[in-house]
C-alpha cells in the first residue's frame, strides 16, 4: 500500500508529466519549485520513486538530477496513449477510501460506500456514479485499462464473423474503439445508463461512425437483437442471480448463431491465484455486489442461460476471455 501511495502521489502532483515536458533531468529543488511543493517533501518522494524504479537519478557535481524511466513515460504520464494516470487517480481518490473499511466489509459481506462516502450501499452504481466528476474519473479510468488490455481480449477469438455487436456497459468506448480497429467490418453499440452515455459521448468523437450509443438499464429495459454481446467486467459486479437474469435476457435477444463474449479476470479453478484476481475480488467486496470467478463458474452461468460451445482463453494478462454461442 505504501509503494502504491508513493506512485499515486507522484502522479497527482505531476512529477512524471513535468519531467517528460522538461526533456532533461531536473534537480529536486527545481521540481519542487515548478510543482509548488516543499523541497524536503519532494526530495523524499523522488528518492522513493527511484527506489521503486519509477525514476532514475544521476549524481553530478551540481547535485542529484532526476529523470523518468521508460515505464513512467509510457504508463504514468497523462499524454501517453497507454497512460494509466486516470485509473490510478480513481483508485487513489475513490477505491482506496472504501478499502479503509475492508475489515467491516469482511465482517458484513457488503460494500462500504456508506462508511466511505455517507451514501447508500444498496445501489453500487448509484454510489459509483454519484456525480458527473465521479463518472468522468471512472470512465477515463476504464478507458485507460482497455488501452493496454483491450486488444488481447478481443483477439483471443476470431470475432470477424460478428458484424453487429453490442457492448453492454461499454462506458467510454475504449473497448469499442479497439473492436472496430481490429474488426473493421463491425459496428459496436455501447449500451449504458443514460447519465453514463452523456459522459461517454465526450470520449467518442462523432467521426467514429462505427460506434453508436443506446441509452437504457439492461437489467430493466429490453436488449436489442445483435450478433455478439460483449460483457467486459460486468458480471463480476453482481451476484449469481443477477448474472443469470442478465445472461438469460442476452440469450433471448441474441441472433441464432450469435454469441456472448465475457471479459473477466479468471481465478484458477482451485482459487489459489492469480494474486491480482484475488485482490480484484476483495475490491468487488468493498465496492460492488459481486466477485471474481473461475472459468467453470462462468461456464455454469452461461449454460444456465442456454449458451453452448463455450470456449475459454487465458490471455496471460490481467483479463481473460470466455465465448459462448447460441
Amino acid at each position: 500500500l505504501l509503494y502504491i501511495q508513493v506512485m499515486f502521489t507522484a502522479c497527482e502532483l505531476g512529477v512524471f508529466d513535468l519531467l517528460l515536458e522538461s526533456g532533461e533531468p531536473m534537480s529536486s529543488d527545481d521540481i519542487a519549485a515548478c510543482l509548488g511543493t516543499s523541497a524536503m517533501g519532494m526530495e523524499r518522494l523522488l528518492d522513493a520513486c527511484v527506489g521503486l524504479k519509477l525514476l532514475a537519478v544521476e549524481v553530478t557535481q551540481e547535485g542529484a538530477l532526476y529523470s523518468n524511466t521508460e515505464i513512467s513515460n509510457i504508463y504514468l504520464t497523462k499524454s501517453s496513449p497507454k497512460s494509466q494516470y486516470h485509473i490510478m487517480m480513481y483508485y487513489s481518490n475513490t477505491v482506496y477510501l472504501c478499502w479503509q473499511y475492508l475489515t467491516d466489509a469482511v465482517r458484513e459481506g457488503r460494500n462500504q460506500y456508506e462508511r466511505a462516502f455517507g451514501i447508500s450501499s444498496k445501489d453500487p452504481f448509484g454510489a459509483m456514479y454519484r456525480s458527473e466528476e465521479e463518472m468522468l474519473k471512472f470512465t477515463a479510468g476504464q478507458n485507460s485499462i482497455w488501452s493496454i488490455c483491450g486488444r488481447d481480449v478481443l483477439a483471443a477469438f476470431d470475432l470477424s464473423p460478428f458484424t453487429q455487436i453490442y457492448d453492454l456497459g461499454g462506458g467510454g468506448g475504449a473497448l469499442a474503439r479497439e473492436c472496430v480497429s481490429l474488426y473493421p467490418n463491425s459496428t459496436v453499440t455501447i449500451y449504458d445508463l443514460p447519465k453514463v452515455v452523456q459522459v461517454a459521448r465526450k470520449f467518442v468523437s462523432p467521426e467514429e461512425h462505427q460506434i453508436s450509443f443506446h441509452e437504457g438499464d439492461f437489467f430493466k429495459d429490453s436488449i436489442p437483437e445483435a450478433e455478439l454481446y460483449i460483457l467486459s467486467k460486468i458480471l463480476h459486479d453482481w451476484d449469481d442471480d443477477k448474472c443469470r437474469h442478465l445472461l438469460a435476457k442476452v440469450y433471448n435477444a441474441c441472433k441464432p448463431g450469435g454469441g456472448v463474449l465475457l471479459v473477466e479476470s479468471l481465478l484458477k479453478e482451485d482459487k489459489s491465484g492469480p494474486l491480482e484476481t484475488q485482490l480484484f475480488s476483495m475490491n468487488m467486496l468493498v465496492q460492488t455486489e459481486g466477485k471474481e470467478r473461475t472459468a467453470a463458474e462462468y461456464i455454469k452461468l452461461l449454460e444456465a442461460a442456454g449458451f453452448g460451445l463455450i470456449q475459454v482463453k487465458r490471455t496471460g494478462k490481467l483479463y481473460d476471455a470466455v465465448l459462448g454461442r447460441k
